[in-house]
Formats: C-alpha cells, structure tokens, sequence
C-alpha cells in the first residue's frame, strides 16, 4: 500500500498542525547570520575576481552609458557579452561607496543571503520550519554556490531572481494568483537580463505547477501563464527595444553578437549556440588551440568533459555541485509516488513539480549540451537540490514509522554519504580521514533507519546524525572554496588552485599593468581611450590597474568585428586612441581565429599597425604610438 493509502491525511496537512515552533525565527537569522559570515569572509583576497567584469564595473562607474549598456571600457567601444543587469549592482555600488574590492563583491554576497532567506520561506510555505531550514543550510554550502556568490559574474544575481520568482509560484498557490504569477514573470524577465536564455530554464517547470496546481479551471490556469508572459516579455523586452532602436553609432557594440544586435547575441553565442554549438562555442584547451567540432569537450577545471549522461559527475564538474545530486533525485521520486493519489491541488506535489521540474530541465541541458559549458553554470541547480532535500527529508521523516518511507529516507542518507565518500576520494591527500568518517557514519545512519524497530526515543540523534553525515562533505569543500584565492573567467572551488585565469597564454609571461613606465605613460593621456589592445584580457588589467579606458579590440577573445579597421583608422586620426599595445598571445582570438572562422578585425587591425608605425619596447610590451606620423 502507497503512504497516502495507509494515511488517511495528505503529507502537507500535517504541516499546517502546530504552526510556528518557537526555535524557527532565531534559528532562521542564525543561518543567515552564519551564511553572510562565510561568505564575507575575507573578499579582499580576491581582488578583481574576474577582471573581465570588474573592468566593465568601473566602466560603470565613469560613465553613466557604460552603466547602461555594461561597456568594457567609458570610452563606450565594446559591452560584456551577457546583459548587463548584474553589472548595473555592482557599478552602482561602486558609485556609492566608490569603486574597490568590497564595493563589487559585497552586493554579491547579499546576494547569496538573500537567496538562502528566499528559498527558507520557499519551502517553509510548503513543508514548514524544519525543511527550509535544511534546504537554506544546503544552498548555503554548496560549494559552487559558495563560489559564485564571491565572485563578479552575473550568475548569483540570476540565482536571486530564480529563486524569487519560484517564490512567487508557490505563493500563487494560496491565493492572490494573478498578483503572484504576475510577478513572477516579471522577475523572470529580469532574470533574462542577467543571463539571457539560461533564465528560461525554469519556465517548463512553472508553468507545469500552474497548469496542475493552481486552483481554477484550466482557462482560468491557461490565462495565469498567458499573463506571466506578458510581464516577463514586458520586464525584459524593454531593454530589448531600447538597445535596437538606439542608434547604432552613438552605444558600444555588443559584445559577442554577429550583428550588434542583443537579440542576435541571446540566440546565437549565448543561446542556441551554447545548447547545440556553432556560434563561437568551441571549447578551448589550456593552450588556446581550438578543439574540432562543437560538444567535444576536455577534462579541465574550464570545461565540463564531454557532453552526455555523466557530465554532472565528471572530475570537472561533480565537486561543484553533485554531493546531494543522488539524493535529491531519490527523494523526489519517492515523495512524487508517495503522493501519486494526492488531490490535484496538493501543495506538496506542487513544490515537487517546480523543484523536480526545474533541476531536471536544466540538469538535462547542462548535461547534453554542446557549446561551452563551464562547471561554475551548475550553481543553477543549487536551489533545486536544497529545496528537495528539506522537502523530501522532512516528508519522509514525519512518516518514518512506514517501512516504505523510512526506505526512501535511508537510501537518501546513504547516498550523500556515498557519492561524499567518491567525491572526497578524488582529492585523497586533503582531509583523507573525512570520507572514511562520512562513509561509516552515513551507513550507520542507514542502517539504524532500515533496521531499527523503534526510533522514537532516538528521533533527535537520528536526525542530527542523518544532517552531520550527509553535509559535512559538502560543508568541508565549501569552506576549502572560502579559505582559497579565486580568480579569472572560470574560478573553480575545493581545496586546490587549478584556476584557470585565462583563454591561453602564458600566465607567467610579462604582464603590463606591473609596469611603471607604462602607467606614467597611459596615465597623462586624456583622449577617449588611452590605449587599444586585441581582446579584453591585457584591457581589463590595464583599466583596472590604471583607472584609465581601454579599447578591447574584438570583446572578450577579441573575436568580434568590433572596431572594425576603418573604424579604427577613423579614431586614430581623430587622435582618439594614442597608443596601441601588442600583446598577441593575451588574446586566442586576436590571431585570426576567433569563434572559428576567418580573418578577425582584431588581426587586420595588429596588422596595420604593425606595417605603418615602429613600436617601442616598455618592459617587454610592445607599444606603438598612434600619434606619431604614418611611415
């Protein structure tokens, strides 16, 4: 017989009986105490984080325009090649508090509270104290979330808007729904200008629960999604209208589209060609040469491996993300059949749709597809993964006295400390006793679960075994990912520091913005842009080191047609761009392959330079005045 058969009231009434404990409220502000503790701590040590953002940042600051477009440079050449919704944060911190360190990553770790507070009243709603207390505490240590709440790329803030938005839908689910899902699609629009399509993920998934759960007839449910669409298409088309009607000529170029077009980039680079390939999103090795063909992959901390099933527990991807992955999954399957019986409204169900059909979707994408996948994209999943958790290890828990649920609870608690001790093994010379301690513990606790005859008295240490056991891996990685220095494009987290901090190059080659000859030099100019350099790897530096506008030639890999070398020529002329800086191996796609495919803008313009003006050598940078008459 299922649970619901042998119970006669559904798993969410038991929710509603005894409201508020008494220990909910201080012990929700002590989780978010701790979380904004951890991850606080110690920003300074990261810098710039990842200098291409941080460059765009103090754009940001300089220039009211580059705030609006997320420019790279105040000069206003190139954007970032996302939207600029989480730039606009950051820069606008910046101008409050001045540009530094804290100013840029601070926002970003509220962030990581924020999320954490939002999923707690999530599943609170749901499942009560106890479980949002679990899946916060999950999302707070997950590694990977950890990792980029700390960091400038636009993924905690699409993280925040997911969340709230998910918020929003269970909140439909009492009452008020138009409001809400209003709401949520509005939430969801701005999600879509922080990260473009990734933001949609979650969208089968919501409108799932709206068409099963939501009271009403299927009309009045059809009408609910039709005006969640309308806001999102609102919230985000916006923008949208306003960067394509926008002349041309008078905003920077936007950063890895074919057409200067927002919409181009959200199909192309960063949508269609991200799940499919083509469009740029070749992966790179460690040298900086092009792999053949889209969805190949390699095993490095840049990219997830090949794209298929297992991805998720790949060596680049797995300690990222996948320490309660089993669990989740084995929760979700149980509680769903538990509940197969439930009315349709069944709030319970409800959460599992929009919490299993959320990490499904967006578990299956990230696994299968073909363009550039970077393991820190995982932090996508993070909410999901906690949210089932505390809900299916509370709904499980409050019915262990069934043989069938206890099964369920046993193998989720079993799992974590399995695939805690597989991950942890990968990494044998740091903490080797903890995945010995994990595994032991774990199977013990499953073992008490599955064969224990009375559980009652022991209720309390069962549970804080069950949560010692299955976090402290996860728990460990994460504050491995605080203790360490992370930057670059593509930060990774554990204990170790194979960080990769760039597209190719030599890491330990010259690095302009160590030299003082060339700050005095930068630093007196008072053109537009007080150098120009293929790609955004030396631009950024530089910006950052010398608070003066660099022109990223070609974006972020310098692989865009942007300038192109007419237009180049006109801004020497108009003596706009002083200095040309030659540094061909900062930038893979300065060398007339970017995104695969002919002769880059970047690379006729190095040319050209090259053949009319004499460079100087400036502690072995190659620097060409610009102001200096044509040879």
């Amino acid at each position: 017989m299922s649970l619901v058969e042998q119970q006669p009231i559904s798993l969410v009434s038991i929710d509603q009986i005894g409201g508020r404990p008494r220990w909910g409220r201080p012990a929700f502000w002590t989780l978010l105490g701790v979380t904004a503790m951890l991850y606080l701590w110690g920003l300074r040590s990261l810098g710039w984080a990842n200098e291409y953002y941080a460059a765009a940042v103090h754009a940001g600051t300089q220039n009211w325009k580059a705030l609006l477009f997320g420019s790279l440079d105040s000069g206003n050449s190139i954007t970032v090649d996302k939207p600029p919704a989480s730039l606009w944060i950051m820069a606008l911190s910046g101008r409050l508090f001045g540009f530094n360190t804290l100013s840029m990553l601070v926002p970003q770790a509220l962030m990581g509270v924020g999320s954490v507070a939002l999923l707690v009243a999530s599943v609170r709603r749901i499942s009560g104290y106890g479980a949002g207390l679990l899946a916060g505490t999950v999302l707070a240590l997950t590694p990977v979330a950890a990792l980029m709440f700390r960091f400038n790329n636009p993924d905690a803030l699409l993280v925040l808007l997911l969340i709230a938005a998910a918020y929003c839908v269970i909140r439909a689910l009492d009452g008020s729904s138009t409001r809400w899902i209003a709401l949520a699609g509005l939430l969801l629009g701005l999600a879509f200008l922080t990260k473009l399509l990734q933001a949609l993920l979650v969208m089968p998934a919501f409108a799932l629960v709206v068409l099963v759960a939501i009271p009403g007839t299927i009309w009045q449910r059809v009408r609910l999604l039709l005006v969640a669409l309308g806001a999102m298409i609102v919230s985000a088309g916006w923008y949208l209208a306003l960067v394509s009607l926008w002349p041309s000529d008078s905003r920077p170029y936007i950063g890895g589209s074919t057409d200067n077009s927002l919409l181009q980039l959200a199909l192309g680079y960063n949508g269609i060609g991200r799940v499919f390939g083509g469009d740029g999103n070749s992966h790179l090795p460690p040298d900086g040469s092009a792999t053949p063909g889209p969805g190949r992959g390699h095993e490095s901390p840049m990219f997830g491996g090949s794209a298929g099933f297992a991805r998720l527990f790949s060596d680049s991807m797995a300690a990222e993300i996948a320490w309660l992955l089993p669990s989740a999954v084995i929760g979700l399957l149980a509680v769903l059949w538990f509940t197969r019986a439930a009315p349709r409204t069944d709030r319970t169900r409800a959460a599992l749709l929009l919490w299993g059909g959320w990490l499904v979707v967006t578990a299956a994408v990230f696994s299968f597809m073909k363009g550039i996948m970077h393991p820190y994209y995982t932090v996508a999943l993070a909410p999901a993964i906690a949210a089932l958790v505390g809900i299916c290890a509370r709904e499980l828990w409050v019915c262990k006295q069934l043989r069938s649920s206890r099964i369920a609870l046993a193998s989720m608690i079993g799992s974590a400390g399995i695939t805690a001790f597989l991950l942890l093994d990968r990494t044998p010379d740091w903490l080797p006793w903890l995945r010995w301690v994990l595994l032991v513990g774990a199977v013990g606790t499953f073992a008490v679960l599955m064969f224990g005859s009375r559980l009652n008295p022991w209720a309390r240490v069962i549970a804080a075994a069950a949560v010692l056991f299955g976090l402290s891996g996860t728990a460990a990685y994460t504050v491995a990912t605080v203790s360490n220095h992370n930057d670059g494009p593509v930060p990774i987290s554990g204990p170790h520091l194979a960080v990769a901090h760039g597209f190719g190059g030599d890491e330990t080659a010259v690095k302009p913005a160590d030299s003082e000859r060339l700050k005095t030099m930068l630093t007196a100019t008072s053109s537009r842009w007080s150098a120009a350099t293929v790609g955004s790897r030396v631009a950024g530096s530089l910006e950052l080191a010398f608070g003066k506008p660099i022109m990223s030639i070609g974006g972020f890999m310098g692989g865009d047609n942007s300038p192109t070398l007419e237009q180049f020529q006109a801004y020497v002329a108009q003596g706009q761009i002083p200095y040309f800086i030659d540094m061909p191996d900062a930038a893979p796609g300065g060398d007339g392959s970017p995104r695969g495919h002919g002769i880059t803008s970047g690379a006729r313009i190095t040319q050209w330079v090259q053949t009319h003006f004499t460079p100087t050598q400036i502690d072995g940078v190659n620097v060409y005045e610009l102001r200096l008459s044509i040879s």
